[in-house]
């Protein structure tokens, strides 16, 4: 005998059937959001980040831990995580480039006239320090996976604090974290 619930009429499902599959529909949609991976509480700590599983990812992730490699490895887990937060800002806004790679590596070519200096200062990129790139690889992973909590108040810019560029002028102070300030664009757009 036929099921009931899965009566047609025509091509159509009955308005029972919809509404039940619906449900189901629904229901499972929720039980995999609770199956999915746990928001992780991330401390921003050697220990902390030494004690998460190695990571790993595609060319995004390849860039976002080489760039956070050259440009914050000495710096603390939180600044790591700082740094990689600008990047994917940047990937957020329509001002640059709409990847890690492209972000990263915007500019490069022309010496000293890129983005990130490590990817046009006419020096050689080379991971002599397997240990921190292996700290930096997971931070790029937690902030591509969006377990950071946000530190820089929507920054797109950072600099040392050894040297103070012009556009540190111009740009709203957004953070200060380790050896780098954070700053926001002060853009406007023609209708405001």
């Amino acid at each position: 005998m036929a099921d009931p619930s899965f009566a047609r009429q025509g091509d159509n499902l009955t308005k029972d059937t919809e509404s039940d599959l619906e449900q189901v529909t629904v229901r499972r949609m929720q039980e995999t959001a609770l199956a999915s991976k746990a928001k992780v509480e991330l401390e921003f700590s050697k220990s902390w980040i030494d004690a998460q599983p190695s990571a790993a990812g595609g060319e995004e992730w390849r860039c976002l831990a080489e760039a956070l490699y050259f440009e914050a490895r000495g710096e603390t887990v939180k600044g790591q995580f700082a740094v990689a937060e600008v990047i994917l800002n940047r990937v957020e806004s329509d001002r640059f480039p709409a990847s890690a790679c492209g972000v990263i590596h915007q500019g490069t070519g022309k010496k000293y006239q890129c983005q990130f200096t490590y990817t046009c200062d006419g020096h050689k990129e080379v991971i002599g320090e397997p240990r921190a790139f292996e700290r930096v690889s997971k931070v790029a992973r937690a902030a591509l996976d969006g377990d950071a909590p946000a530190l820089t108040e929507g920054a797109t810019h950072y600099h040392t604090t050894a040297v103070k560029p012009r556009w540190s002028k111009v740009y709203t102070k957004t953070a200060a974290i380790g050896d780098h300030i954070f700053y926001r664009h002060t853009w406007q757009t023609a209708g405001k």
